[in-house]
């Protein structure tokens, strides 16, 4: 069995001085400091009665300490759950009960709401704040620091993360310990990242992208990085002279692209930028590489299997692809229903197989056999094709998948909520295309007779249900949803009519 990430990815390095971050709550801190931290957060967990394989959700704003959170988890054999900060008492209530963790950190401002939701769980509720005090820290502090790793490792769990589904509850996807260092390791080569790189880190930790991806290539480079508690285009900026890299979603790139100061001096002393979590639109990538010089690498990856595919380092990086596999990688096309592989340039199911790709669902093993061939491969749900340079292209969804801002949001569950407000029969929610965050959603609302909803009454009934990004940006009343012979709705046709909704100057409003 190999070894655990912890110790592959800080085991010697947290030995080491030299800085691994600069933030501005806690200044520069080097990987023997992160390493401590994460000693002591590993005690504290320890003292709370973790146990191995226990989980540890967490809820809690961006900070080094929440960093930290992560790899003390796994160093004191637990598996780490992240929760998106947006999600709201009634969404982390079902993540709760599903994974029984042992221990839930939460924002003390929401510990009020959100113990009684934990203790009947299971779980034990201790606080983390944005600026890393909370009990969890003042137990980290009185803690024992944890010298020795756990030997979980290799083909055990590391970490769940949630990731939404067709029938409006999320299903939690088990990563071991191997899927997630194969995959640092590979983009560490792929993307060419050495101990000179210091990367911009402005993405949220809740998730893939900003959690493993840019975290775990920092560490398994030995690099370092600007962490940012948010995305804000002017800080980013003022970082550029300063760093090497930058990893976004496409509004992160969108936005930068109305800064004035945005230009080939700007971003000189920058070698990569990367784009990913959603679709990059083809006029982002050519305007960027207009007013700066560089050509934004686009990847393609999902929760289950973190990335798969990366347009070139060296080489040609084309809008609307998302390039190669990555190395130990592979991927076909397949017809969606028979699993049949298809020929080049053919459209069909994407399907992927390799060292990243995950180990199931959380406790749905007919789920999990049902999204894998006998062969190994992990059927994504998302249409493709492979062209004559093998370039991959995404085409479509096979499910109704909407991408907003780099967030995944299942229309089922937003359906459900409306579904379920007086005076509504029922309602289709899809995504059409907007010029900032990729996706707009959108809810088709069929109403009862002599019901007096309004869009902004549907939008509100929202705020204390789902979390805002999944709240549909537009809602419009029509007499009847589309329907083909077979009574399924057609949100095909749904798109095509409100495809122009959130054009420039309607966005702006």
């Amino acid at each position: 069995m190999a070894g655990n990430l912890y110790d592959a990815l800080l085991g010697e390095a947290g030995q080491e001085e030299r800085p691994l971050l600069r933030d501005e709550t806690v200044g520069v801190m080097s990987y023997r400091g992160f390493a401590d931290q994460c000693a002591r957060l590993a005690g504290a967990l320890l003292d709370a009665g973790l146990q191995p394989g226990d989980r540890v959700a967490v809820q809690a704003e961006k900070s080094v300490a929440a960093l930290a959170l992560y790899l003390a988890t796994v160093k004191a054999g637990g598996i780490y759950l992240p929760l998106n900060i947006a999600y709201t008492p009634a969404e982390i209530e079902y993540f709760l009960n599903d994974a029984q963790p042992a221990i839930f950190v939460c924002d003390p401002a929401k510990l009020a709401t959100l113990e009684p939701v934990a203790s009947a769980a299971g779980a034990r509720a201790l606080t983390l704040d944005a600026a890393g005090g909370g009990t969890l820290a003042d137990a980290a502090a009185a803690a024992r620091p944890r010298v020795e790793t756990s030997m979980r490792g290799g083909g055990d769990i590391a970490a769940i993360l949630y990731t939404s589904g067709t029938t409006g509850r999320s299903k939690g996807a088990m990563l071991s310990h191997d899927n997630l260092l194969s995959n640092a390791r590979s983009l560490v080569e792929n993307w060419r990242f050495t101990d000179r790189d210091v990367l911009i880190h402005a993405l949220p930790i809740f998730h893939t992208h900003g959690l493993f991806v840019a975290t775990n290539v920092v560490l398994a480079s030995r690099a370092s990085m600007i962490f940012q508690a948010k995305f804000d285009p002017n800080r980013i900026m003022e970082a550029m002279p300063q760093a090497t890299c930058l990893m976004g979603v496409p509004t992160f790139y969108t936005r930068l692209l109305q800064h004035p100061g945005l230009d080939r001096e700007s971003t000189a002393h920058m070698r990569l930028f990367v784009s990913g979590s959603a679709p990059l639109l083809a006029e982002t990538h050519r305007e960027w590489q207009e007013r700066t010089g560089h050509a934004i690498l686009e990847r393609y990856g999902m929760t289950e299997t973190n990335m798969n595919t990366s347009n070139p380092y060296d080489g040609r990086r084309i809008a609307g692809t998302v390039g190669f596999p990555l190395p130990g990688v592979e991927v076909r096309i397949a017809d969606p229903e028979t699993g049949a592989v298809l020929g080049g340039q053919e459209i069909g199911m994407i399907e992927v197989r390799g060292p990243n790709v995950f180990q199931g669902y959380w406790r749905m093993p007919e789920k999990t056999a049902a999204e894998f061939r006998k062969d190994g491969f992990f059927i994504t749900g998302d249409l493709g094709k492979i062209d004559a340079d093998g370039y991959v292209h995404i085409v479509g969804r096979g499910k109704d998948l909407i991408i907003t801002g780099g967030y995944n949001v299942y229309p089922k569950e937003v359906e459900m909520e409306i579904d379920a407000m007086p005076g509504v029969n029922e309602s289709a929610v899809f995504g059409v295309r907007h010029p900032d965050f990729g996706e707009g959603i959108i809810a088709a609302v069929v109403l009862k007779p002599g019901a007096d909803l309004t869009e902004q009454g549907v939008i509100k009934a929202l705020d204390s249900r789902l979390a805002a990004y999944k709240r549909p940006k537009k809602v419009a009343f029509v007499a009847e949803l589309p329907r083909n012979t077979m009574g399924k709705v057609q949100k095909n046709m749904l798109r095509d009519q409100f495809a122009r909704t959130f054009e420039p100057a309607e966005a702006a409003k």
